[in-house]
């Protein structure tokens, strides 16, 4: 288990887990994950976060042929989620550091999870800093991103910004940069991340990023705790530039379709809404509930700013796997979408409205009604379902600009 020196006597101390696939109640499948942990050897030695419990093995190994365990001056949680804090525990018993440093609301969370009598915790907050020897160790509060308790760490003297779960992914791979990697392959990853877990907080993400701006600190690497380590001034700049245009979700010309069928008469009415988008120019991608996982369906939100809905009226109501998706979907907050609704009914017919007050509720522009459909879809009820993706697009292009 090799550490990887990632700067001069920084080195990256983490475990990959290929095995993982659920994170935050979203799929990693096909792949897991990392979780990154760094220690820094200098005057004194320090420890950035840890890793997820089970994993605790592999980060001893790669730390033991750093520097001996007891030779661990200082532990920096810079947040205290398991996966970043599960050892702990026995780091405090194996390495018996002098202080321990987290957030005022970390020391909260380290506290409620783990029995922390006579650890020797020190609260940072945002301004202090520490010297080390030959670096001195900044803090800077970085509240709901995505926890209460969240803090990143900079060294100046390395231009190297220690970021928890900000500008993270989800990789399992040997490689640890991002330049190592296809570009395509890490933006996905930063798509899928953000929308996931980091979309409700995007007001806080400018905040962040505007701060960092002010401050005028050089950063050229950046060391999230999942994924790949940005290296390069072009890269870290790539990546601010990312999380910029997420966070302001801005007006894209793509639409996505989501839906479940009982009997295929909606997926069926789902393809003609799409052919209409198509006939505005409007790219669209259609998405089964059935197959597609909601997270998956969040990621493709990421690049489409028309979401459509589409379900069978079920007891009054919708099919559960819709509700379900447009729930998950409520409590990330996407902002800036227009929305539509459609569906087939046998008796009762309630499912539009059902699906129009969810997307109303949660901030969407309804700019058509929505289409239902008794029974088998009618050349009819395909022309109205044409006719509405048609109209959509043309409102999702007004937004754009065209």
């Amino acid at each position: 288990m090799h550490p990887v020196e990632i700067k001069k006597d920084v080195f990256w101390v983490g475990a990959v887990d290929y095995t993982s696939r659920d994170f935050h109640g979203y799929s990693l499948s096909p792949q897991g994950t990392t979780y990154n942990t760094y220690l820094v050897k200098d005057e004194k030695t320090v420890l950035f976060d840890t890793v997820k419990s089970n994993f605790i093995d592999t980060m001893l190994c790669r730390m033991s042929n750093v520097t001996e365990l007891e030779k661990v001056d200082y532990i920096v949680c810079n947040h205290l989620e398991p996966d970043h804090s599960g050892c702990l525990p026995k780091l405090v018993e194996l390495c018996k550091p002098e202080k321990i440093f987290c957030s005022p609301l970390g020391k909260r969370s380290m506290q409620a999870h783990y029995n922390t009598e006579g650890w020797p915790i020190e609260v940072v907050k945002t301004g202090d800093s520490i010297n080390i020897g030959s670096r001195d160790i900044q803090f800077i509060e970085t509240r709901m991103l995505h926890w209460p308790d969240s803090m990143v760490s900079y060294i100046p003297q390395d231009k190297l910004l220690i970021c928890n779960d900000i500008f993270g992914q989800n990789i399992s791979t040997t490689e640890r940069f991002v330049d190592e990697v296809e570009r395509a392959v890490v933006e996905h990853d930063m798509v899928e991340y953000y929308h996931n877990i980091v979309l409700p907080f995007s007001p806080l993400v400018l905040k962040t990023l505007e701060a960092i701006e002010e401050m005028g600190i050089e950063i050229d690497m950046l060391a999230p705790d999942h994924g790949l380590i940005f290296r390069g001034k072009e890269d870290v700049q790539w990546c601010f530039d990312k999380y910029r245009e997420f966070a302001e979700q801005a007006w894209k010309k793509r639409a996505v379709i989501i839906y479940d069928t009982m009997w295929h008469s909606t997926e069926k009415m789902a393809r003609s809404v799409a052919e209409g988008l198509e006939s505005e120019g409007v790219p669209v991608r259609i998405m089964s509930l059935k197959s597609d996982h909601h997270s998956a369906v969040m990621t493709e939100l990421g690049r489409s700013s028309a979401v459509i809905f589409g379900s069978p009226t079920h007891n009054n109501g919708i099919l559960p796997e819709v509700a379900k998706m447009l729930t998950y979907m409520k409590g990330l907050r996407p902002q800036n979408r227009i929305g539509g609704a459609f569906g087939s009914f046998g008796w009762s017919g309630e499912c539009v409205k059902a699906l129009t007050e969810s997307l109303t509720e949660m901030g969407f522009e309804m700019p058509v009604d929505g289409v239902k459909n008794q029974f088998v879809p009618t050349h009819d009820a395909y022309k109205k379902c044409y006719e509405m993706g048609a109209e959509i697009a043309k409102a999702l292009k007004e937004k754009c600009g065209e």
